[in-house]
């Protein structure tokens, strides 16, 4: 069995483009502008608590206090942000993709947890099925069957509806790590 990146590694590859231009533009001021849109954008969109540290980190402030308040993936993020500021070397690499084969194991156990009521898991499964669609195509039809999935339906073909080869083998591997939960 493949060993499955670690969760930091995971959400420095998803982040890393963001990461990169946040270090960009703190160490070339005249692109400040550009990330004060982004950041604007990204609080619009529900990332509220790291919005407020990048702009902290933007006012010169690098303390650890800068991190109150903020959940395991923006630390992470945050955490970044300061290395890549000391040591430009320490950021993560561009041209590494997400391991796709952590995707179903993951989204499998955080559906499980909301299914079992867990009100946090239901948050955080809520802001990525909303990302999903956001980014189109399979993702977004995939993102738009996650609560039929907290709810229990797992009928493959329904679920699949409109999906390309891509989404039907994630969906796949989803309900196949869904099924395993319920035998254990």
């Amino acid at each position: 069995m493949a060993k499955l990146p670690d969760a930091v590694e995971q959400v420095l590859q998803m982040h890393a483009p963001f990461i990169h231009a946040v270090v960009q533009a703190l160490n070339d001021r005249e692109q400040l502008p550009v990330l004060m849109q982004t950041l604007s954008a990204a609080e619009q969109q529900g990332w509220a608590p790291l919005v407020r540290a990048l702009r902290l980190i933007v006012d010169g402030k690098r303390d650890e206090s800068i991190k109150l308040g903020l959940d395991d993936e923006d630390r992470i993020v945050v955490d970044a942000v300061l290395r890549g500021l000391i040591n430009p070397a320490s950021l993560p690499p561009l041209d590494k993709k997400p391991d796709a084969s952590a995707a179903a194991p993951g989204l499998a156990s955080m559906i499980g947890a909301c299914a079992r009521g867990d009100a946090q898991a239901l948050a955080v499964l809520a802001n990525m099925a909303e990302q999903m669609v956001r980014a189109g195509g399979d993702m977004a039809r995939l993102g738009g069957v996650m609560r039929r999935l907290v709810n229990g339906e797992r009928d493959f073909d329904q679920l699949s509806k409109g999906m390309g080869a891509l989404g039907r083998s994630l969906l796949m591997d989803i309900l196949s790590e869904l099924s395993k939960t319920v035998l254990h």
